[in-house]
């Protein structure tokens, strides 16, 4: 597959159905496109893009491989452990929390935060807004289903992050599936939101956005960063994924990093 073709197939995406693929890593795409030829078994690279052009069933699916969507409950625990002892107390003077989840995923980083704002007693005074481009797995999030083998794993980043009560009261187990409860979910807002096109929709306090950039090139990590800046309200916090960085930065002088976890405050 030439870097011609995916020129194609991202000008065909964009024309027919506004996804703004342009700016993503190519290698990434590149690869995750020719992974997907292979699985469906096209013969050729016209006959992929001619069913991208014209079956919209096949373009979820399309959308939905060729998108990052790898997450977990309490990932970096000790990144949760800084929200809990340092992020959530100064949140909790605020009359009102507003969360952005930014390219949310199935949603498992969202309920994560949704159990420390509980524990906290801040739950009752948040909102959640989860995000992501693709409407698939935003109907993940919606459900709160998540298979019952990760809760092992998760129970025990929850307890390195912090976590003192059985994880397992959080969820209720059916069939191979753990639903969380119903708490959490009243307080989730879940919308579709493109990173790479759409606005700022409120002011948040803290908005988490978390191995999303590092799929991205320079100039649309720039942008989604000055997008982010416009959305934090005054001394609100931006949290990244292990891998990212505000250094070098349109937005770098904005803010200040609090500590190893990749959280930053906004001072300006």
């Amino acid at each position: 597959m030439e870097d011609e073709d995916i020129d194609l197939l991202l000008t065909d995406l964009f024309d027919l159905y506004g996804y703004d693929f342009t700016n993503y890593s190519r290698a990434s795409l590149k690869r995750r496109i020719v992974r997907l030829c292979s699985i469906d078994k096209f013969p050729s690279f016209a006959e992929l893009r001619y069913k991208v052009r014209t079956d919209e069933a096949y373009l979820k699916r399309f959308v939905e491989e060729i998108t990052v969507n790898v997450t977990e409950m309490f990932r970096d625990p000790s990144f949760y452990k800084s929200l809990r002892e340092d992020i959530l107390p100064v949140l909790g003077t605020k009359p009102f929390i507003r969360v952005w989840h930014a390219g949310c995923s199935t949603g498992e980083e969202v309920y994560s935060l949704a159990i420390l704002l509980k524990e906290a007693n801040l739950l009752r005074k948040s909102l959640l807004y989860a995000t992501d481009l693709n409407p698939t797995v935003l109907e993940k999030v919606r459900k709160g289903i998540f298979p019952l083998n990760q809760m092992k794993q998760y129970s025990e980043s929850y307890i390195a992050s912090g976590g003192v009560n059985d994880f397992s009261t959080y969820y209720t187990a059916n069939y191979g599936q753990a639903k969380f409860d119903q708490s959490l979910a009243e307080k989730i807002i879940i919308s579709t939101h493109n990173l790479v096109s759409d606005g700022s929709f409120n002011e948040f306090d803290l908005i988490l956005c978390r191995n999303v950039l590092i799929y991205f090139d320079k100039d649309l990590q720039d942008r989604v960063l000055k997008l982010f800046d416009a959305s934090l309200g005054s001394l609100g916090y931006l949290a990244l994924g292990t891998k990212e960085t505000l250094k070098f930065s349109v937005v770098q002088h904005n803010f200040k990093q609090l500590n190893r976890e990749k959280i930053w405050k906004k001072i300006v």
